[in-house]
């Protein structure tokens, strides 16, 4: 799965100018957000979150990346024990 993140606020034509469209923009202007968090946080459906992902993606507005794999069974604990554990980070 791609996750994509706004690189420029653009100017939305009169289609576009719905709450559920400018909460997108804002999600994607904070960090990068997968379609499926897209739609949860917008309530738009995933069909209108595509074509509207790929119409800033045209405009060159728009970074993409494929999606990061989760932290594991442990979440983001998994992340802190295992740089516990391992010394990562520590100076000294």
């Amino acid at each position: 799965m791609k996750q994509y993140k706004l690189t420029a606020w653009p100017e939305l034509p009169a289609n576009y100018q719905r709450i559920a469209y400018r909460r997108m923009l804002s999600d994607m202007s904070h960090r990068y957000v997968s379609v499926q968090q897209l739609c949860d946080s917008s309530g738009a459906n995933k069909l209108e979150v595509r074509v509207f992902v790929q119409t800033l993606i045209d405009r060159g507005l728009v970074l993409e990346r494929d999606e990061l794999p989760e932290h594991g069974l442990l979440g983001p604990f998994g992340g802190w024990l295992r740089r516990a554990l391992h010394g990562e980070g520590i100076t000294r």
